[in-house]
């Protein structure tokens, strides 16, 4: 099984796993920059996998599917082009000799998805979408900061060597902020200037390893008393407030969303 990053837009990734000759492609915003790795490489599409409804994941399916045949599973209750097989929560699926489990991460849109292979080699991987970003999450679109913190906390509860494979290059953007939050963290120190290090070089700075986020994601880390201490300091919540967990995560994710 080979794991392929595809950049698209000015910071997309669409991920492509292919084994055998045969692919999967998961959220193809755009259809070109697929369709030209497929030719490069004498890949076959079998399937399609879309985590939610946004332009930018859904924009290449159709011309996709009606060039390959690929099959298109997304989540059940979003807008995704049709045909579609629904990918649901707790009902896993082959593809390619890999087992698909799929994951309800509600919190960027209502019906967000991921999907996750235990038994991949080289360890698990995760398609996470826009909910999980590496030093970072999704905005909060259409769900609630408590669906978001939910979601976080069960993708959180994966093996720690999963791979986590995000939709977005957003993580030097996202390790700045997570440094105003925790200034004096040496792991998120460390992982900053790694990742500065492969952007000098053009190198994407994902798959992300789900066991340094959960060092480094203030995120995944809103429960930490260093981080809690920070946001209700920047926030200037009540006492009684920092130790309410949903509040504090909905405090510290609109600290991110007007931090320049």
């Amino acid at each position: 099984m080979k794991l392929v990053a595809i950049p698209a837009f000015s910071d997309n990734y669409f991920w492509l796993w292919h084994q055998d000759g045969h692919a999967v492609v998961v959220d193809p915003g755009d259809a070109q920059p697929v369709r030209e790795i497929l030719s490069r490489e004498g890949l076959h599409l079998a399937a399609i996998l879309v985590t939610h409804h946004h332009a930018d994941h859904i924009g290449g399916v159709d011309e996709l599917r009606v060039a390959t045949g690929a099959k298109v599973y997304g989540p059940a209750t979003e807008n995704i082009p049709e045909p579609l097989i629904p990918a649901l929560p707790d009902v896993p699926f082959q593809l390619l000799g890999q087992t698909v489990q799929v994951i309800d991460v509600p919190g960027h849109t209502a019906g967000h998805i991921a999907y996750f292979l235990p038994d991949a080699p080289q360890g698990p991987v995760l398609f996470c979408g826009d909910t999980l970003f590496s030093g970072g999450c999704g905005r909060i679109f259409e769900g609630t900061p408590a669906q978001m913190l939910g979601s976080l906390d069960t993708l959180a509860a994966l093996p720690a060597n999963t791979r986590v494979c995000c939709a977005h290059e957003y993580t030097l953007s996202n390790l700045k902020f997570a440094l105003a939050v925790e200034p004096n963290n040496p792991d998120l120190q460390n992982y900053n200037a790694h990742c500065k290090s492969l952007r000098a070089q053009n190198l994407p700075t994902l798959p992300a390893d789900l066991g340094n986020e959960l060092k480094i994601n203030p995120f995944l880390r809103s429960r930490t008393p260093t981080v809690r201490q920070s946001v209700a300091e920047h926030s200037g919540l009540s006492v009684e407030l920092q130790n309410d967990d949903i509040t504090l995560f909905a405090a510290l994710r609109e600290w991110k969303n007007n931090f320049r």
